[in-house]
Formats: C-alpha cells, structure tokens, sequence
C-alpha cells in the first residue's frame, strides 16, 4: 500500500537534513494547513525549546512542503521521528492545485506551543549542521538499536558530532606538516560495533604515503568522544590554584592502587554551547565558582593515536578566599567532587611524586610556571 504524501512542517525541511534521514534529495510542493501555526514546542515547565510543534491557530495557516516517500526511504523517516516521540496523524492540507490527504508528525508527549513562532531560517543557523551531522550517526546505525535506544544516545552523539562540525570549522596550521586534502584518506568500510557513553568507530582505510602513493587498506578503529574543557583557577594574588579530586574508572580499571585522582576542572562541551561556556558551566558544577575571564593555554588531543578527544585547555585567574573548598557535583550524574585550594609549590610538588598524574592538571601547571611572575605582577599593578 503506497503511504500518504508528509505534510513537513519543521525542521524535516532543511534539504541536508531530510537526505541524511530519508536518503532522498528533498522535493516537493508548497503547501498550508489551514487553522493551524508552527511555534517553538515548550517543555513540561513551560520553558521555549529550540524545535517546533504545530498547534490549532484560527485564522492561520502553518507553511509546509508535501513530498511523497515510500518503502525504505519512508521507513527511515519514521524511525528518525520515533526517536523524538513524534507519531503521524492524518491531515488535510492546501497546495496551488487544491486538497491534499496527507499525514504529520506530530509529538506524542508534548505540552504543546510556547507561543513564539518558530523559524526555520533561525534553526538553520542555529542547529542545521549540528542535526544534519547528527542524523547522520544515526542513519549509519540505525539497524543497531530501536528508536528508544537511539534516544538514550542522541545526547552523546550529538555531541560527537558536534566535534566533527567545530573540527571543519577551525583553523588547521600546517607550516611543517603536511598540507592535507579530503583525497588523502580513502574510507573503504565503517562500522559502529558500540556507541554509548563513547562510541568506538572502526574503519577500513587507505592514506597518502610521504612518497606521494596512497598505502595498502589498513584497519584502524578509535574511540569516538566528545571535545572537551579543562580549567586550572589561580589566585595570583594568594598564588593558590584549585585542584578537584573524584573517583576516575580508567584507573580503577588499570588496577591502580589509587583510582581517586587530583585534577583541573573537566567536562564534556555540550552540543549546542562553545567551549568556553562548557568552562563557566563545569567551574559553577565541579567549584561552585562563577568564572569570568579564560586564559587560553592550548588545545589539543591528548591521545591522537586511539581516541578522538579533542581538549581546549584554560586557565582562570579568580579569586579563591578562604571557604572556597568544598564538596560539588551533579547527583543527577553521580558526581562526588572534593575541591582543594593550595599553593602553587605545593602542586608542582605533587606532580614531582607522582601524586598528580593527570594529563591536562601537569600541562596547565607547567604553562603557569612560566606565566606566574607576570600573572602576579599584574594583579599587583
């Protein structure tokens, strides 16, 4: 039985994003349903969300595209709306030629409208790569999991993903190293054999040699995860820094005699904040200190070989008076974090003993080192 046209009303109309899900090229007709308005969708506490909803509005007309998909192509786009609760109903909609029978997605567990007439124009700017990147992810796994599954990982793809469109975007010096085309790497196969917390993505792959051919296939897989933020705070005029201690899995797992490690304020950048609002947001979460201004130190993968994490590393110059110390952390995300405030010479000696063996902590420590007498010598002035 050949399905009835889609009425898309949303998001679904941005052409990159509706060939990532249904693998067509988007096209269609111009149409309306009658009586009704796409407006930004609120959640259960009223407050505005970025995706759209449609709701009864006398008088008005909600400007959509009827395009026909049927069979597998149809079936993805099902299973992409599933994800986010949308379920399809049946509408009436108007085109140039007159009416149409066709269906809607339509969410099943809404409140319903803010109010606020959503933009598509808006959302592009604000999510079209992002989601389009991100329905990317879940097209390619798609057999993997139900759409209930998919929905416990969206957050953490998404953020993945939101590394991948960051990564196009900025600069990528090459004055010593080699000057890299997309020729250059040829992608044979790919597979997702786990995707959750972190993902771990394998391929089959050929690259271009420094003698100018391209190398046999080899197999190469990574552990995919998003970019992150350290921050190191420091009190120049106290000459203090604040460490934060948690329990750590890698450790645990490695049989270290001790997985409770000492390091810099940490976390995943969300997929729809920069990098420098991850930092506020951690430093508020971890410290319960609201920072203002970062000092850049560097940004960098810490372990290129095997995992794709990226880190963009900070130092804050704050003040840290005394009752600073204290015990923070999301309980919604299990988080027991014990701050500690001392004194520069004191962490450069934990590093020296081993009692610091943290990455982004010895990195920013030894950045201070040398930034120290001007940092003081300017909160003096």
């Amino acid at each position: 039985m050949t399905a009835k046209p889609l009425f898309l009303f949303g998001i679904l109309r941005h052409a990159p994003l509706f060939q990532a899900v249904s693998g067509i090229s988007l096209a269609g007709e111009e149409a309306f349903l009658d009586d009704h308005a796409v407006q930004n969708a609120a959640d259960p506490f009223g407050r505005v969300q970025d995706y759209p909803c449609i709701v009864a509005s006398a008088g008005s007309a909600a400007p959509g595209i009827l395009v026909w998909a049927d069979g597998e192509n149809r079936a993805r786009l099902d299973y992409y709306e599933k994800i986010f609760h949308y379920v399809t109903r049946p509408v009436t909609v108007r085109t140039a030629a007159g009416t149409v029978d066709a269906e809607v997605y339509v969410i099943s567990n809404v409140q319903g409208g803010s109010g606020k007439a959503w933009s598509l124009p808006d959302w592009e700017d604000f999510r079209g790569a992002l989601n389009t990147k991100t329905a990317a992810m879940i097209m390619a796994s798609r057999h993997e999991a139900t759409p209930e599954q998919m929905a416990a990982r969206y957050t953490m793809l998404a953020s993945h993903a939101a590394a991948q469109v960051r990564a196009s975007r900025e600069e990528a010096p090459a004055t010593r190293r080699r000057s890299a085309d997309p020729s250059d790497v040829s992608v044979e196969a790919r597979r997702h054999p786990y995707h959750w917390f972190f993902g771990v993505e394998e391929t089959d792959l050929r690259f271009r040699r420094f003698s100018g051919g391209m190398s046999g296939a080899v197999n190469r897989a990574a552990f995919v995860m998003a970019d992150a933020v350290t921050v190191l705070p420091y009190d120049p005029v106290r000459d203090l820094v604040l460490l934060v201690e948690q329990f750590r899995t890698g450790p645990y797992l490695r049989a270290d005699r001790n997985p409770w490690t000492l390091e810099c304020i940490a976390g995943r950048v969300d997929p729809t904040e920069t990098p420098e609002q991850a930092a506020r947001r951690e430093a508020l979460e971890e410290a319960g200190l609201d920072l203002k201004a970062l000092l850049k130190i560097a940004n960098y993968y810490p372990s290129p070989g095997a995992v794709t994490e990226y880190l963009y590393t900070y130092l804050a110059v704050t003040d840290l008076p005394d009752g600073t110390e204290g015990v923070h952390g999301l309980e919604s995300e299990a988080e027991d974090i014990r701050t500690h405030c001392l004194p520069f010479d004191e962490l450069m000696a934990l590093i020296e003993s081993g009692e610091v063996a943290n990455g982004p902590l010895i990195t920013s420590a030894y950045w201070l080192a040398g930034q120290r007498e001007r940092l003081r010598a300017q909160s003096s002035a």
